[in-house]
């Protein structure tokens, strides 16, 4: 992953907290699990161009006043472009890079034409990744604004006319209806929320909803899919509890299923900071 000035590069964490460049600017954000020192000066933190900071529930932005409303940031080649939310996000999950990597990776020397679905697909860098290394890509989430917002990172990294399906729907609905239809996919991507309300007040919650939505992801599989990946920031889910529910959901297809804690490498390559958790089953090597 690009650490220049263009890009991203985790300077330091501690005491709760993580300093992060995004591009051309710097920000601190909550990191609960980082329960170490810092390693960098206090200076440096206090520097940051912005910083979000937690208050029970909610939280708020300090500086957003010395920002732009969004920015480019360099990934691999590719540009996604960075918002502050108010939830303390800003679009860019860089512990994901190593399941953008294997999509890119899977994409490029799959058969063709070769489907893959990016489910709760967010800001849309498995997307990116995977059109760009030759799939075709259907990339749903259920919220209009953030499927824009991946459509412009497909613009800025010059990808707005490769095969994409943007689309805003219910997942397990859309999976449903793409079963019924003959879509079949090579690779399903899924990061679906911890918790979260549907436009008509549908209430998810991935410990009660996620085997219905993997066994309709079962459904949308082609004979010959190659991978589901499978992460979430729940801090109820190990990679253990993962591993166990792809081998559960997709085990009998054969292969194989991997699984890991996410992490994000310090710049210094001293430590690294754990982001959730991830699982791949996997047909063949």
């Amino acid at each position: 992953m690009n650490t220049e000035t263009r890009g991203y590069s985790l300077i330091d964490s501690g005491n709760g907290k993580r300093l992060e460049r995004f591009g051309a600017f710097v920000l601190a954000r909550p990191a609960p699990q980082a329960l170490w020192r810092p390693r960098q000066p206090a200076a440096l933190w206090d520097a940051a161009d912005a910083a979000f900071e937690r208050r029970g529930q909610d939280g708020e932005w300090r500086g957003l006043d010395r920002l732009p409303p969004s920015w480019p940031v360099e990934i691999d080649g590719l540009t996604a472009l960075v918002k502050p939310t108010g939830f303390g996000h800003v679009g860019l999950f860089p512990e994901q890079a190593a399941n953008w990597a294997f999509v890119a990776l899977r994409a490029a020397r799959g058969p063709r034409p070769y489907g893959v679905m990016n489910l709760f697909g967010y800001t849309g860098l498995a997307t990116l990744y995977a059109a760009r290394a030759g799939a075709e890509v259907c990339h749903l989430d259920a919220s209009k604004a953030v499927v824009a917002w991946a459509r412009e990172n497909a613009a800025a990294s010059g990808l707005a006319d490769f095969p994409v399906r943007w689309i805003v729907e219910d997942a397990v609905k859309f999976l449903r209806r793409e079963a019924k239809r003959g879509r079949r996919y090579h690779g399903l991507v899924l990061d679906p929320p911890a918790f979260g309300r549907g436009s008509k007040g549908e209430v998810w919650k991935i410990e009660d909803d996620l085997e219905a939505l993997l066994a309709a992801c079962r459904e949308a599989l082609d004979e010959a899919a190659e991978f589901v990946i499978l992460s979430t920031y729940s801090p109820k889910f190990t990679p253990l509890v993962l591993a166990n529910v792809l081998s559960d959901a997709f085990g009998d297809r054969g292969g194989a299923v991997e699984a890991a804690e996410m992490t994000i490498p310090e710049a210094d390559g001293g430590r690294s900071l754990p982001a959730g958790v991830t699982a791949r089953w996997v047909a063949k090597p």
